[in-house]
């Protein structure tokens, strides 16, 4: 009997390679989303939907209990549901901590608990590094986050850290990146233009994650037992953002591009008046002063030691072969 599956968030960037490769594993796939949720990316017959409504505590549980009563409870569940940008930063606690609780307690509740559980959280819960010796983030590193988005995802953390006996693990991904994500893909199409941003004067590493990795690196996660522990997740090698242009420049044959430093005062002032703008439109911007702390840190480097030993993790792309499989896509697609 093939082992059961639900990915919640699988309409999402991510959401949708997880799917994909708990399909490619045989897995009875269940993608949960929103009756609101775009599909264009789930279109494989074999994926079961599951529609589940955070925001109606009877209805998520009155859905949870007649599909487990069914079809019987899933082996695993990978919490992938998250909010990364908001124009009322309360939303943060109520997706990104507030609905893990609840798909946790329902899943309790209905004796329904899961040989793994494992929430996709974020680098962002470890605040800022060590911006002086640049040294990577390590498992006994405790967390001090300076964002909400990093404080809710530490709320849900924490939340399952003191569940007594529940079987989790916990994803801490760098940036994920593409075949349909659209952050770097901005990046990458301001390149294409002519002109590379950067923020901050001071030297900056960053770490990135290729999205089929990252969902390699989940189920294999999953197929290795809970170990309620969290684990950084991240290609080995750092990148400058003047790599990172160079990578895009060489894929896009990009001869000249004009580099604009901006110095953080001036990014720190964009993003009050984006995220004021945001408020006044009832639109989520990208740049807001959460976003724009993130921007600021220096340090993305981090230990995924425990992660190689623990489900051999191995990324098996580099960020050139990322970008150049990310590019092919968003040609071939048109964004670019």
């Amino acid at each position: 009997m093939k082992k059961k599956i639900l990915i919640t968030g699988a309409g999402g960037f991510i959401g949708g390679y997880l799917v994909q490769e708990a399909l490619k594993r045989g897995y009875e796939t269940w993608a949960a989303v929103r009756k609101t949720t775009s599909r264009e990316f789930l279109t494989d017959e074999r994926i079961k939907f599951l529609v589940l409504d955070f925001n109606d505590t009877d209805a998520l549980h009155s859905t949870l209990k007649d599909t487990i009563e069914q079809h019987g409870k899933w082996d695993y569940v990978v919490h992938n549901l998250g909010l990364t940008k908001a124009t009322n930063y309360l939303d943060f606690e109520t997706v990104n901590y507030g609905c893990l609780k609840s798909i946790v307690d329902e899943l309790k509740a209905l004796d329904a608990v899961p040989n793994v559980f494992l929430m996709m959280s974020s680098l962002s819960v470890m605040g800022p590094g060590d911006e002086v010796d640049y040294k990577p983030f390590t498992s006994t590193d405790v967390p001090a986050p300076n964002t909400r988005y990093g404080v809710s995802k530490l709320k849900g953390e924490t939340y399952l850290q003191m569940q007594t006996g529940f079987p989790y693990t916990i994803f801490r991904c760098t940036g994920v990146y593409g075949p349909h994500e659209r952050d770097y893909f901005l990046m990458m199409k301001s390149i294409k233009r002519g002109f590379d941003f950067s923020v901050g004067f001071k030297k900056q590493l960053l770490t990135f994650i290729y999205v089929e990795d990252l969902a390699t690196a989940v189920i294999d996660a999953l197929e290795a037992g809970p170990k309620r522990k969290a684990y950084f997740i991240s290609e080995a090698q750092s990148y400058t953002q003047q790599e990172f242009r160079k990578i895009v420049c060489d894929e896009l044959g990009k001869r000249v591009v004009v580099p604009v430093t901006c110095p953080l005062w001036l990014v720190k002032i964009v993003c009050h008046v984006a995220e004021f703008i945001g408020k006044l439109t009832g639109k989520a911007s990208t740049l807001n002063p959460d976003k724009f702390r993130i921007l600021k840190q220096r340090n993305w480097l981090c230990d995924t030691t425990d992660a190689r030993r623990d489900f051999n993790f191995n990324p098996q792309h580099s960020l050139k072969q990322g970008v150049h499989k990310a590019i092919a896509w968003y040609r071939q697609a048109g964004w670019l």
